[in-house]
């Protein structure tokens, strides 16, 4: 059970987090069912999404042993049966796919869309450099609409942008670190030999202006303005460039940009940035 869970992936469910975006942004706090019907959506999400990771380990099963760190992953070291995880691969799917469906139909074409796009990508789209990061990102903005159409939340522009371009950022971070390790010798994915090490540190640093940017652009729009009766929104920047600043410290000057997944649960620094945006966000919008 211990390896079907390490299957699983479990610590990857931080990047669900993304579907209580609509919420946060819709700044309506106190809608206990939206926050349970969102909880929902988490869960069959993330089992999708597990669902997703366990094809991926089939399909990269070589790749994975000649990896130094993923050659420990259950297929790859044998703990774990082919056929064990092609049945919990259709169990996971069929569970997040009709729970979907009985929740919203719009919910369930965007599950079935999050789906498809990352069967492609397992299949051949992660092989094919720039291509498989802006599918990586699309996969963020997926999670975005799944929080929004059950929930009847309208997402903005803003929210859809920046999601966007910070998800390429985090991506770019996470090629970097294969970068180094095919510098290093060793094997990695065939997409790599689209990306040096100059290329990816220059796309990163623009990538991470561009979302400081765009968020601070968000802050001080008029739209938000009038919807949170306040001009302090923009304070909450402050939280956002110390986040982005601490992740690049971990991506270049400590050299560990692999799993940001991990990243986010293992570092307590950008945990506690993380916590202080969200209370400020919180805070500025119910003093309005």
């Amino acid at each position: 059970m211990n390896n079907i869970l390490k299957l699983m992936r479990p610590y990857q469910y931080v990047k669900n987090i993304f579907i209580f975006a609509p919420l946060l942004f819709s700044f309506n706090f106190d809608d206990n069912a939206k926050i349970v019907t969102t909880l929902i959506i988490f869960i069959l999400f993330s089992l999708l999404a597990s669902s997703v990771y366990v094809l991926n380990d089939l399909m990269d099963i070589q790749e994975d042993k000649a990896h130094p760190t993923k050659k420990n992953r259950p297929l790859a070291n044998g703990s774990v049966s082919i056929g064990v995880a092609k049945f919990l691969f259709v169990f996971l799917s069929a569970i997040s796919l009709i729970g979907s469906f009985f929740i919203s139909i719009e919910l369930f074409y965007v599950l079935v869309a999050y789906f498809i796009l990352n069967i492609s990508y397992s299949l051949k789209l992660k092989h094919i450099s720039i291509v498989d990061i802006f599918i990586i990102a699309t996969g963020f903005v997926l999670r975005l609409f799944a929080g929004s159409v059950a929930t009847d939340i309208h997402l903005s522009m803003w929210i859809i942008i920046i999601t966007f371009l910070l998800a390429i950022f985090l991506a770019l971070a996470k090629r970097r670190d294969d970068v180094l390790l095919s510098m290093s010798g060793a094997q990695t994915r065939k997409n790599i030999d689209g990306y040096n090490l100059e290329f990816v540190n220059a796309a990163m640093t623009l990538m991470s202006g561009v979302v400081v940017v765009s968020y601070i652009l968000y802050t001080v729009s008029s739209e938000v303005i009038a919807r949170v009766h306040t001009e302090y929104l923009f304070l909450t920047s402050f939280f956002v460039l110390l986040g982005i600043f601490r992740y690049m410290q971990i991506t270049f000057v400590e050299q560990k940009s692999g799993s940001p997944s991990k990243i986010v649960l293992s570092d307590l620094f950008l945990q506690i940035t993380l916590v202080l945006w969200v209370i400020s966000f919180i805070v500025i919008v119910k003093m309005a």
